[in-house]
């Protein structure tokens, strides 16, 4: 759209079903830059990622030409068919359903890209659940237990 201007910095957390540590160290550079394309593929601007075995993160310029659920549904189809085309697990990957979703001021970039390079050394102290449901508590989002992401069976 012409004459529309926006600055909208959103950061995403998602996680493989069942929140299996399906992620390995072997290949997750290489789908944190395949993610990258698909975002900037979208217009989107990423900004960071990164995450754990179990999760991921991004941040991103947000632009106002796509939903939110649409860029997650390329984000997740896209890179889940490029996951299984390479065969990285050794049985068929896939998103859980549902993501987090969270909205940042440009003042709070900064921290929330440090947050997210540091993912490794976070995890140290806390769960993935644990680090949700303390989003979910920041940002006074409230939530049926039923629906967070479920944990490894």
């Amino acid at each position: 759209m012409a004459n529309t201007y926006s600055q909208v910095h959103l950061h995403f957390i998602f996680a493989p079903k069942f929140r299996q540590a399906l992620i390995c160290n072997s290949w997750e550079t290489s789908l944190y830059k395949y993610i990258t394309g698909i975002v900037e593929a979208r217009q989107h601007k990423m900004i960071a990622i990164n995450g754990m075995s179990d999760h991921v993160h991004m941040l991103i310029g947000f632009r106002t030409t796509q939903s939110i659920a649409d860029l997650m549904q390329d984000v997740k189809a896209d890179s889940s068919q490029w996951i299984n085309g390479n065969r990285f697990c050794g049985s068929r990957f896939e998103w859980q359903a549902g993501c987090g979703v969270f909205s940042y001021s440009k003042s709070q970039v900064p921290n929330l890209v440090n947050y997210i390079q540091t993912q490794k050394e976070h995890h140290r102290k806390l769960t993935f659940r644990q680090e949700y449901l303390s989003f979910l508590k920041k940002f006074e989002i409230e939530y049926d237990e039923r629906y967070i992401f479920k944990s490894p069976e």
